[in-house]
């Protein structure tokens, strides 16, 4: 496909060009004309999104299929579903060291601190805010190569935003194209192309807490090969109490155009963690102790410090039990995340490209995070294959996709018991299982006109879980071992269609609509979990599914204004729903089916170029999502129902907003000099089925100054350098509350929320008021 399918932003093009809009890409591409058979080379094939390169002394036959069209298709540009592309620009110029600093400036997404330095709960239309950590309910990839594991899980510690030089956002349910979880939509985050860098650039930030970040990238294009390599080294002393954390990052791609018809991709990124985690919070001790201070022992702890109880001997309470603080028991994690892919790409002729892509993902965690430590190795196999065709259907522009997969996850954990000391204790539990998938998909996308686009899709697929949990009890001081053996072996077929019609109205205008659906299996460990957090039986879990109705559309006037805006309203069915289980229990999570529940909202972007420096973005969501029909039963002695049918969904924020205005001099003696004001403000949610205790929303205010110049140097080529001040006013807030149980008396009347609001782990605070300083230099 041509360039017009790519929503991308050009930094070159932000850079010299006043009077348009970089950053954000709002608009829905529009299908370009069927490429003629004619012999283009393999350098134009191969050029990146923002401009062509030099055209070769030697011209070959190449496909108009390209590496970048084909990618378009599938992750980041889906034509007539709602999209935006977040530019390198928006974050070049800012100590952007995870990707909250990012993300916030597309509509739609909402982020929450999860359990480490860089890992975030990323959400798409509140899809990953009623699960409590990492990253479910919708679908990642890197450079096109699926990070997300078979068993829908994602995390964000691997993802370090300096590598990227573009984010593509997918919003609303997305099966049809990318199969399981893609409930709430996609992410593809793209790394910077080698001819893009053409040489070295070294950076290093510095700030408050102890924070650096030293990371090197390089890049070149040389003949027939290009690649890019980004690595990158954080530390900081964290400024939660128990938070320090040294994590690494290398992220490789590498593109070689064997032949004129053929291309080989190969994809490395490799993440190692080592953190210290603190406790969860209820509300209450947020109130006294947001940042765990003075937490170092139980004995001696301050007002608000959370702890843990643990066994002295490690496996029951003969021996008694003990308090200990998180740095006590050394909680934390010690992970690493390695991911290999490969893709070879074959053109058969001028319209039609096969590729077969596979990845090995593999997930090696040692979690000791509460009073049961998570110890596992989860390797993930991923391949797929399939055909771009571009022609005429019936005189109309035609692209058609067809495409088969296969992958599966080797599911290995064990649950220790936490001693004392953060010494090991014996073994809880062990899950041993697979998860596996295998389906096909197929899509149409037909100019019908000039004006109007149609594009039909459909997804198959097959999932399999089977495992077996083994409890372990053990009775006395000597720890008489009893094992509780439970096994499931469960298969779901689900299928997804998807409709959707583009209208270009004019040159300013183009109109959306849209109807889809996804779904989600639950993963075997959510199988074997109660909602006491005790192991046992909850293998009835059954999929979720959701049908989503979208209507939009994107407004450019002229250069210096843009506006997108959608509405959505999807039905849920046994929607998967996590909530935290009380402290202690041997897992920290339980998941239910909601029978029925809606979510609807509404998505704004708008950007304003009212002077040539000055630039106002504003990215805004709104979401308001009910349970239609669950009833939720408590035991406390006898079972009591609760009909949560018009409750709020927890979790969900109703209300989010990003702005920012910036200024940047074109010109002159200070060009090159920048700066922008950012507020943030998040509204209060509820934290329980009850609807009875909410989390409080915050506002929040970031300044940022900074300055780009070239270098006249033999070596050097320029010099990047910023200060940021994130969170001006010293707000405290909460970065993350995760969902907590309802509970009731012996009579069965609920606790009210000052009972809920002495429910430990849920929250973390966000961060104080900081300093970031840095720079980078781009070496020749």
């Amino acid at each position: 496909m041509h360039s017009a399918l790519l929503a991308v932003c050009s930094d070159a093009a932000a850079q010299t060009a006043a009077q348009t809009l970089p950053g954000i890409t709002v608009e829905a591409p529009r299908r370009a004309q069927a490429s003629p058979r004619k012999k283009r080379s393999v350098a134009h094939r191969d050029a990146p999104r923002s401009s062509p390169r030099p055209q070769p002394a030697v011209v070959v036959r190449p496909s108009p299929v390209s590496t970048d069209a084909q990618l378009a298709i599938l992750h980041q540009a889906p034509t007539g579903q709602p999209q935006t592309t977040i530019g390198r620009d928006l974050f070049a110029n800012r100590p952007a060291f995870s990707v909250a600093d990012v993300l916030r400036d597309s509509p739609g997404i909402s982020i929450k601190q999860g359990n480490g330095p860089r890992d975030f709960g990323i959400s798409i239309r509140g899809s990953n805010a009623r699960n409590g950590f990492a990253i479910r309910n919708l679908v990642i990839f890197d450079d096109g190569f699926p990070v997300t594991q078979p068993d829908g899980l994602s995390r964000s510690d691997l993802i370090d935003p300096r590598a990227y030089g573009a984010i593509d956002v997918i919003r609303g349910p997305s099966s049809a194209l990318y199969g399981n979880y893609a409930t709430g939509g996609a992410l593809n985050f793209r790394t910077r192309r080698g001819a893009d860098i053409n040489g070295v650039e070294y950076g290093v930030d510095g700030g408050s807490y102890g924070y650096l970040n030293n990371y090197l990238t390089a890049g070149k294009k040389v003949g027939n090969f290009e690649g890019s390599l980004f690595a990158s080294d954080a530390r900081s002393d964290g400024f939660l109490g128990n938070s320090w954390f040294n994590t690494q990052t290398v992220n490789f791609l590498g593109t070689l155009q064997a032949t004129p018809d053929d291309r080989f991709t190969f994809k490395l990124i490799n993440n190692t963690l080592d953190t210290r985690l603190p406790i969860r919070s209820s509300l209450n001790q947020f109130y006294i102790n947001p940042f765990q201070r003075g937490c170092e022992t139980a004995a001696t702890a301050a007002p608000g410090c959370g702890t843990i109880t643990l066994f002295n001997n490690g496996f029951n309470t003969a021996n008694g039990t003990s308090r200990q603080t998180a740095e006590q028991a050394r909680l934390g994690r010690d992970d690493r995340r390695t991911i290999v892919g490969g893709r070879w790409e074959h053109d058969f002729d001028n319209q039609t490209t096969w590729r077969n892509q596979f990845v090995f993902d593999d997930r090696n965690i040692n979690q000791p995070t509460g009073a049961t430590s998570a110890i596992g190795d989860y390797p993930s196999y991923n391949f797929m294959s399939d055909l771009v065709r571009r022609s005429d259907l019936l005189g109309m522009d035609s692209t058609s996709y067809l495409g088969a997969f296969y992958n599966t996850l080797s599911w290995s954990g064990d649950t220790y018991n936490v001693a004392p000391g953060g010494t090991r204790g014996q073994l809880q539990s062990n899950v041993t299982g697979e998860h596996t998938n295998y389906g096909v998909r197929a899509r149409e996308e037909l100019r019908l006109t000039n004006a109007w686009t149609a594009i039909a899709g459909i997804g198959w697929e097959t999932t399999h879980l089977n495992g077996v949990n083994t409890a372990y009890t053990y009775t006395g001081p000597t720890g008489i071992t009893t094992t509780t053996i439970r096994s499931t072996d469960r298969q779901f077929q689900n299928t997804a269609p998807e409709f959707a019609l583009q209208y270009r109205a004019d040159k300013d205008w183009l109109l959306r609509a849209r109807v889809a659906t996804g779904y989600g299996t639950p993963q075997v460990g959510n199988l074997f979990v109660l909602p006491n957090g005790q192991n046992g039986n909850n293998t009835q879990l059954n999929p979720q599914r959701n049908l989503g109705y979208d209507l939009g559309f994107d407004w450019t006037p002229d250069p210096t204004v843009r506006v997108s805006a959608t509405g959505f309203y999807e039905f849920f069915r046994d929607e998967l729903v996590t909530q935290a289980t009380p402290l202690g229990s041997p897992n920290s999570s339980y998941t239910f089916n909601a029978p029925k529940s809606e979510h609807r909202g509404f998505e704004l972007l708008a950007q304003w170029r009212f002077l040539p420096s000055w630039r106002v973005t504003t990215a805004y969501t709104y979401l308001d999502q009910i349970y239609t029909s669950y009833t939720e039963n408590i035991t406390n002695g006898a079972v009591f129902g609760f009909n949560r049918a018009g409750n709020k969904i927890p979790g969900i924020s109703p209300n989010e907003l990003t702005a920012r205005l910036s200024y940047d001099q074109l010109s002159g003696a200070l060009k090159g000099v920048g700066a922008f004001v950012e507020f943030q403000w998040r509204d209060a949610f509820y934290m329980d089925n009850a609807n009875l205790l909410k989390a409080p929303g915050y506002e929040l205010v970031n300044l940022n100054l900074h300055y780009d110049t070239p270098l006249q140097s033999e070596y050097l080529n320029s010099l990047h350098a910023y200060f940021e001040v994130r969170n001006v006013f010293d707000r405290t807030y909460v970065a993350s509350a995760n969902n907590i149980a309802n509970t009731v008396t012996g009579a069965g009347v609920q606790n009210p929320a000052s009972v809920l609001a002495n429910t430990g782990g849920s929250i973390y605070a966000g961060s104080p008021r900081m300093f970031i300083a840095g720079m980078r230099f781009a070496f020749r």
